[in-house]
């Protein structure tokens, strides 16, 4: 078992068991695992982050008409499948946040987008692995309140990496 596939069953695990799992009691009654795209090695990347020079204050909307507010760290290029793409990090008091929604979505991704944390690394280097993109809870019970992800994170690229979108 790789590590990726040990760190999904635990989260299978605790979706399905857990008193806290973002699922409701009816669902996990009948909760069988989540659907995640097989593992790629492509989409496991180490990105220079052009850091903004001034960090704007950025005033996330939620899924429950909140809002959260972050500052605009970097933004980093990359390319998948032979296609150019750019991401916007951001920053809150909790560390380092990743919204994006890619080409698949609402067909076999969440339609308003996945979540990563990427791990920053020395020389303005950061640590992003789609493989461990996941869906906000909000995508499972609407009672979770989620940030909703800003225009500038839209690719027109697939990311064949992560979880999948949720059925029940």
């Amino acid at each position: 078992m790789t590590e990726l596939d040990a760190f999904r069953a635990e989260k299978d695990a605790f979706f399905g068991g857990h008193p806290q799992s973002p699922l409701t009691r009816e669902q996990r009654a009948v909760f069988k695992g989540l659907s995640y795209f097989p593992e790629n090695e492509d989409l496991r990347l180490e990105v220079k982050v052009d850091e903004f020079p001034e960090k704007d204050r950025f005033e996330m909307q939620t899924t429950t008409g909140d809002v959260q507010v972050y500052e605009r760290y970097g933004r980093f290029k990359f390319t998948v499948d032979g296609e150019s793409a750019e991401l916007t990090i951001y920053r809150s008091q909790h560390g380092f946040f990743l919204p994006f929604v890619d080409s698949l979505a609402g067909r076999e991704t969440y339609p308003a987008g996945r979540y990563l944390e990427p791990e920053p690394l020395p020389g303005g280097r950061f640590l992003v692995d789609f493989n461990h993109a996941y869906n906000p809870y909000c995508a499972y019970n609407e009672m979770w309140s989620c940030p909703i992800t800003p225009a500038e994170n839209r690719l027109k690229v697939a990311i064949r990496a992560g979880e999948k979108i949720f059925h029940e």
